[in-house]
């Protein structure tokens, strides 16, 4: 079971997919953390985050490679948290460039397919975190439109390989598929 869990920020996305997984009853989550602490105000969120995390969850940052994360997971439930700072870390990350999966949009394109295969292939439940920055207006500058354009694509590609997917939108989730 394949779980993509979508909205706007700060919309309850995380909190929905901490229940949805803690409801489980499994003995050990895995939380695969994209987010890295690259400032005092982000390293507040990531602490504050685990704190929301009882005993059952064990975390792993991977900020790049989540295709080869995933499948070496021993746990009977994952959650992703988040596809969104994935693809920015994938766009701007000096090492995503350096192990050719990220920087340029082909190798960012190559990611996600992997991803998505890796996906295809696991048989425990995943839940994926990522936000519909779509819904605004189109963004001003090159930049942003590229990352609004790649995450959608990214979201999209997603979407079509799972079995379910749930927007949320001021903490309530709406089943999509």
């Amino acid at each position: 079971m394949i779980h993509l869990v979508t909205g706007g920020a700060r919309a309850g996305k995380s909190a929905f997919v901490l229940r949805q997984a803690e409801a489980t009853g499994a003995a050990s989550i895995a939380f695969v953390a994209t987010a890295e602490a690259g400032d005092d105000e982000m390293a507040y969120r990531i602490a504050r985050h685990r704190e929301e995390r009882s005993e059952r969850w064990v975390t792993f940052e991977e900020p790049l490679a989540l295709d080869r994360l995933l499948p070496t997971l021993p746990h009977p439930a994952i959650v992703v948290d988040c596809l969104t700072l994935w693809i920015a870390n994938l766009m701007f990350d000096p090492r995503a460039v350096a192990l050719g999966i990220g920087g340029e949009d082909g190798a960012i394109e190559a990611s996600i397919d992997r991803l998505v295969l890796a996906l295809g292939r696991m048989e425990v439940p995943v839940w994926l975190v990522t936000n519909e920055v779509g819904l605004g207006i189109v963004p001003g500058d090159p930049i942003s439109r590229r990352y609004r354009d790649l995450l959608g694509r990214c979201n999209q590609r997603v979407a079509a390989a799972t079995d379910h997917v749930t927007f949320v939108v001021s903490g309530l989730p709406m089943t999509l598929r």
